[in-house]
């Protein structure tokens, strides 16, 4: 029997997810989607009502929840959303497309979502709100963080860690063994052959960084 679904934002992102949802309708129903933008409020998003603020999430009780909220400028965004909801890990849905490719042993924290073409070659943890996005590619001994943005064709190249709210660009290339601070951004593109400390943008190949810390600017 599916269970009802809500979606905790309504961009580009809460599309995405709201398209694997549906390709699995004998698990999750997609029962509306909540933001706090209020121009959004009442209207639909693929046919999806926009039912009001996150807030509402606390209304309804029965469903089951996913934080669709994902942006490089602000890294940790998901990660505060959820804190700010305060809902038991036991709301949150785990969705993993059918089109996904999944080693057995590989193991998931509340709220995670990969999307279509995301390949997990070999046997690891996913964190917890952690978003992975299409095609993107986990080799053996990975870590992933909680609250981990990954975009499409991302790939880890094997025992690399990527620390919580880690925000890796789509097509980005992450070398054997690197570590990626919290809440670092690496950019579309960049080839990353070293390890990126917490709070930095690095881009470019190969990769390095483009700016001060985010935690000094603040």
């Amino acid at each position: 029997m599916s269970r009802p679904l809500l979606l905790v934002g309504a961009g580009g992102l809460a599309r995405e997810v709201l398209a694997a949802a549906r390709a699995l309708p004998e698990s999750f129903e997609p029962v509306g989607l909540l933001d706090d933008d209020q121009a959004r409020h009442g209207s639909e998003v693929d046919g999806v009502p926009v039912l009001g603020p996150t807030d509402l999430v606390h209304e309804h009780t029965d469903a089951a929840v996913l934080v669709c909220v994902a942006s490089p400028a602000r890294p940790d965004g998901r990660a505060n959303l959820v804190r700010r909801l305060g809902l038991p890990p036991e709301r949150y849905a785990t969705l993993v497309h059918p089109m996904a490719s999944v080693a057995p042993g590989v193991t998931f924290g509340e709220g995670a979502v990969l999307l279509a073409g995301v390949v997990v070659t070999a046997p690891q943890r996913v964190g917890a709100h952690v978003v992975v996005m299409p095609h993107a590619l986990f080799t053996h001994g990975d870590v992933i963080g909680d609250f981990v943005t990954c975009a499409g064709r991302a790939t880890l190249s094997g025992d690399v860690t990527v620390a919580q709210s880690a925000y890796l660009g789509a097509g980005c290339v992450i070398r054997q063994g690197v570590h990626i601070g919290a809440k670092a951004v690496v950019g579309m593109g960049a080839v990353v052959l070293r390890d990126v400390p917490d709070g930095e943008t690095w881009a470019g190949v190969p990769a390095r960084e483009l700016c001060e810390s985010r935690e000094e600017k603040t």
